[in-house]
């Protein structure tokens, strides 16, 4: 692997007023010196905006960022950005995410996830033209979704993924096959992330601990799917920011292979708890945190507000991330303790909206 420095770097950031992403903008302006973040995010209503407004304000209080309201699909928006500031690290979040959503929107998942990232591709491939150096190392964002109904766990990066069950998984494969071609003929080096289930503070309100939350504040039920019998492997924020932060300055090296063309500097990591927890389980740590934190009354009847129901279209019954891969290059494992993520979850959430 290649050391990659990030003191004195530009490094662009899409997505940059998501969950993941202005968690990692935020993260990358505290540690690192003298750096400069480009940020770009349509800033899309799939939720509440004011979520990403609320993040991005806190991002605005850093100098060194500079935020581009924009949609990655358009390709030469993203060409005059790399012409412009030429950014070296390029960490790629932007994407339709959800699986339930990709059953009724399938368009939006082919243009933010197809075609948004064949244009980072295509302006990572261009940032070499005329003898530049271009960008170091290209970091994108997968998903566990990829493994579908696989039923051997842990996951590994290993294991067969050629058989999706939701769009959305079908376009983050489709993601990792572009950057490995792009890598082999291009000899761009890039690094995919599937990421396992990630929750925290100001996260995503289409996510189930948040969507419960939401829906035990109104008195409404909810509902847990398969009947309650699925497992998820749920990886804290700040252990997925850590992850990307230490992948961002380790690239796959550009070697030649015994043909004496370049072997594709490309790898693959899961970055997830290794650590699955039952899903009725989850629900009762988020209810006594939500009841710690005031956001629901301690007398709270939760069995009258919960409906086990049958599995849906899309769902797996198990994630679990093999991520021995990743403690092995990095010397890193996620370890967040689901209590203390969902703590610190239901004490924001009671600060931002009660």
């Amino acid at each position: 692997m290649s050391y990659i420095e990030l003191n004195g770097k530009k490094i662009l950031v899409t997505g940059a007023a998501g969950f993941i992403g202005a968690n990692l903008v935020r993260r990358i302006m505290e540690d690192v010196e003298d750096v400069t973040v480009i940020g770009i995010d349509n800033m899309n209503d799939y939720y509440d905006v004011r979520l990403k407004e609320a993040r991005l304000e806190e991002l605005f209080r850093n100098p060194s960022f500079i935020f581009i309201k924009e949609n990655i699909a358009d390709k030469d928006i993203i060409t005059k950005i790399f012409e412009k500031y030429r950014p070296e690290v390029v960490v790629n979040l932007a994407a339709q995410a959800g699986v339930r959503y990709s059953i009724t929107n399938p368009d939006a998942y082919i243009e933010s996830n197809l075609i948004g990232f064949y244009n980072i591709l295509e302006a990572c491939r261009h940032s070499y033209d005329d003898g530049e150096t271009g960008v170091e190392h290209l970091v994108y964002a997968s998903s566990s979704s990829v493994y579908g109904s696989n039923t051997k766990i842990p996951y590994s990066t290993e294991d067969k993924v050629d058989n999706p069950v939701s769009l959305y998984a079908a376009t983050k494969k489709s993601n990792e096959l572009l950057a490995h071609a792009y890598s082999k003929l291009y000899n761009i080096p890039s690094t995919g992330l599937r990421f396992f289930t990630v929750y925290g503070p100001a996260g995503r309100p289409d996510m189930a601990y948040f969507g419960f939350t939401n829906k035990l504040r109104e008195g409404k039920k909810i509902q847990i799917f398969n009947y309650g019998n699925c497992k998820r492997d749920f990886t804290y924020v700040d252990d997925i920011v850590e992850g990307v932060i230490r992948v961002m300055q380790k690239a796959p090296d550009r070697m030649d292979g015994e043909d004496g063309l370049p072997l594709p500097p490309y790898a693959l990591y899961n970055i997830g708890n290794n650590s699955p927890e039952n899903l009725l389980d989850f629900v009762d740590i988020l209810q006594q945190e939500l009841v710690r934190a005031g956001v629901l009354p301690e007398d709270y009847d939760f069995e009258a507000h919960r409906e086990l129901v049958p599995p849906q279209p899309g769902d797996v019954p198990v994630t679990y991330a093999d991520t021995s891969a990743l403690e092995r290059d990095f010397g890193f494992k996620p370890s967040t303790d689901l209590r203390d993520g969902l703590r610190k979850f239901a004490v924001w959430y009671r600060d931002f909206y009660m």
